[in-house]
C-alpha cells in the first residue's frame, strides 16, 4: 500500500458559503464547481486514516486529541550535532577528516594585547573550526609514464625507473580492495552499479575484476573472521535470528528436504566488545549458533541466548554448553500492535505497561548501571508492572472477558505461553529485553537482497558473510571499517600469527606497538 499525498487547499468559508447559496438558485459555474470540488477532496483526505510508519504507542492508538505533545525536558541540540532537524554535523563528528592547524598570522601566546595594550593573549582550548568537503571517485587511478630512450647506433633501450610509490606487483592497492568491499557488502552497492559509476568517472572497474579483488582479499583476511567466531563463542549474551536469502547454485545433500535458504545473524556480546556474524545457506539460525558454540570454552557461566519464540532459533547444544533462553519482548508486544484497532482499550493497557518497562531499561542504560544493579532496578520498578499485566491477561481468559480465538486472545496466549523467557531480565543479570540488536544487524543482509537480489554461488555467499561480519562488527565497536580492512591486508602475516591482536577494538593499539621503536 502506497502512501497518498494529502492535499493542501486554502479554504475561504465565506466564499464557499456564497458558492453553495448561489448553487441553490442557479447552476454552478465551472470555476465555482472546481473550488467546491477541491475543498471536498481535501476534507475527505483529512478524514482518512493516517498512514502509520511506526509501532510506537502514540501512533498505534491515535486519539482525537492528536499526537502526544513533546516532552518539556527535550534536550537542547549539542554543539557537535547543531540544531535539531536541519541535518548538519559539527566539526567534532568528522573523526576521520584531515586536520589543518591554522596559526594566527600576527600573534602568538604571550604577546601583548594589540587592543588594550595591558594584558597578554593566551591560547584558548577551543579553536574556531571550519569544515570544507570535496568530492572524489570511490576509486582513483594513477598512470605512470616511464620515459624510454633508444640508441640510434646500437639500438639499446633505456627506461626510467619505476617510482618508489608505484613499486610492487599489485595493481590494486589494499585501500582499493577495502573500498570495493565496503561499498559492496557494507553499503549494498552491486558490482555492476559500481562499474557504471566508475566508467562515468573515467576510471573503469569491471564487475568481474571487482569480484576477483574481494575474493582474493577474503582469503588474506580470513583469520580475522575465524577469530571472530572463536571469541563470539565465549560471549556472555548472544542474539540470533535469520532472514530469507537466495543462492542460485546451492548444492544440497540428497537427504536434505528443505527448500528454504537463509542468512542467519548472530550478535555476541562480551566484556567491552560486540561481534556480528553472518552465515548464509540452508541452515537455520539455531543450527548456525550451535556450530559457533562448539568452540565455547568449558567452565564458563551459562550463556544468555536472546531470540524470538520460533523453534528453529533454539540450538541443539553440544555436551557441556548451557544456555538460558530469553525471548524477545518486542515480538510479544507486536501481537497487540496488530490487533490494536479492534481492541483499543485492552491494547492500550498492555502497550503502556510494556512502555513503562522499556522506559525503566532506558533509565538503567542512561545511568550506566552494572548488570546486578540493573537487575535490582527492574525487579523494583518493572516487576510490579509485569506482575499486574500477567494477572490481567490470565483474568481475561479465565473470566471469559476475551474470546481465546480472537486476535486479542491469541496475543494474550502468546505472551502467557512464553512468559518465563520473556521476563528472564527479571531473574538474570545482563538479560536483554528484546532482540533488536540482531534485527538491525540483519538489515545488512536485507540490503544486499534488495539491491543484488541473490548470491550466484555458495562461495560468493561465504565471501559476503565474511565482509558483512567484519564491517558490522566495526560499526558495533565504533571502529573505521575501511581503515580496519586496509590494515588487515597490510599486516596479513601478523594477522595469521596472532589474530586475537587484530580485532576492531584493539588493532589500533597493535599498530602503535608495531610502529613504536623498542626501548633501548
Amino acid at each position: 500500500m502506497k502512501r497518498s499525498l494529502r492535499l493542501s487547499v486554502e479554504v475561504n468559508l465565506k466564499e464557499l458559503d456564497q458558492i453553495i447559496e448561489d448553487g441553490m438558485r442557479t447552476p454552478l459555474s465551472e470555476s465555482d464547481g472546481q473550488k467546491l470540488k477541491a475543498a471536498l477532496h481535501a476534507l475527505v483526505q483529512q478524514a482518512m486514516p493516517r498512514w502509520r510508519t511506526t509501532e510506537k504507542t502514540r501512533a498505534v492508538l491515535e486519539t482525537e486529541q492528536g499526537p502526544a505533545p513533546a516532552a518539556e525536558n527535550t534536550p537542547a541540540p549539542s554543539p557537535e550535532t547543531g540544531p535539531a532537524g536541519h541535518g548538519r554535523n559539527g566539526a567534532a563528528v568528522f573523526k576521520s577528516a584531515r586536520k589543518v592547524a591554522v596559526p594566527h598570522p600576527e600573534l602568538k601566546p604571550g604577546d601583548p594585547c594589540p587592543e588594550c595594550g595591558e594584558g597578554k593573549v593566551y591560547r584558548r582550548n577551543e579553536s574556531k573550526t571550519l569544515v570544507r568537503i570535496v568530492g572524489q571517485p570511490p576509486l582513483e587511478a594513477t598512470v605512470y609514464e616511464m620515459e624510454r630512450l633508444r640508441c640510434n647506433g646500437c639500438g639499446q633501450l633505456f627506461t626510467a625507473e619505476v617510482p618508489q610509490e608505484a613499486a610492487g606487483a599489485d595493481k590494486y592497492d589494499a585501500t582499493a580492495a577495502a573500498m570495493i568491499a565496503q561499498l559492496r557488502y557494507g553499503s549494498g552497492m552491486p558490482f555492476k552499479r559500481l562499474e557504471r559509476l566508475q566508467a562515468n568517472l573515467g576510471i573503469p572497474l569491471p564487475a568481474a575484476t571487482q569480484w576477483e579483488v574481494v575474493e582474493q582479499m577474503a582469503g588474506v583476511i580470513r583469520p580475522a573472521y575465524d577469530e571472530f567466531i572463536r571469541q563470539a563463542a565465549a560471549g556472555e549474551v548472544v542474539h540470533n535470528d535469520d532472514t530469507g536469502m537466495r543462492i542460485l547454485r546451492l548444492a544440497r545433500e540428497p537427504s536434505d528436504e528443505r527448500t528454504g535458504i537463509f542468512t542467519s545473524g548472530i550478535v555476541s556480546i562480551g566484556p567491552g566488545w560486540r561481534i556480528a556474524l553472518y552465515f548464509s545457506g540452508s541452515k537455520h539460525a539455531g543450527e548456525n549458533l550451535a556450530d559457533v558454540l562448539k568452540q565455547r570454552p568449558s567452565g564458563l557461566a551459562p550463556l544468555i541466548q536472546m531470540c524470538d519464540a520460533l523453534s528453529r532459533n533454539t540450538p541443539r547444544l553440544s555436551q557441556g554448553v548451557r544456555v538460558l533462553l530469553a525471548n524477545c519482548m518486542s515480538h510479544g508486544r507486536r501481537q497487540f500492535v496488530e490487533v490494536a484497532a479492534n481492541f483499543p482499550e485492552e491494547c492500550r493497557y498492555v502497550l503502556e505497561t510494556l512502555g513503562g518497562v522499556w522506559h525503566h531499561d532506558a533509565l538503567a542504560q542512561k545511568q550506566q548501571l552494572s548488570p546486578q544493579d540493573r537487575l535490582r532496578f527492574h525487579q523494583e520498578h518493572s516487576g510490579p508492572l509485569l506482575t499486574n499485566l500477567e494477572e490481567w491477561m490470565k483474568a481475561q481468559l479465565a473470566e471469559h472477558k476475551t474470546e481465546p480465538n480472537s486476535g486479542l486472545g491469541k496475543a494474550i496466549q502468546y505472551m502467557l505461553r512464553h512468559w518465563m523467557p520473556l521476563t528472564l531480565f527479571l531473574r538474570e543479570p545482563g538479560a536483554p529485553l528484546d532482540n533488536n540488536v540482531v534485527e538491525r544487524a540483519l538489515k545488512k543482509a536485507i540490503l544486499h537482497r534488495k539491491n543484488s537480489l541473490f548470491y550466484k554461488t555458495l562461495n560468493g555467499a561465504r565471501v559476503g558473510d565474511l565482509f558483512m561480519s567484519l564491517i558490522h562488527t566495526c560499526e558495533l565497536n565504533g571502529a573505521n571499517a575501511f581503515d580496519y580492512l586496509t590494515e588487515l591486508q597490510r599486516h596479513a602475516a601478523a594477522l595469521e600469527r596472532t589474530p586475537a591482536e587484530w580485532m576492531p577494538w584493539n588493532y589500533r593499539e597493535t599498530l602503535r606497538r608495531l610502529t613504536t621503536p623498542a626501548a633501548a
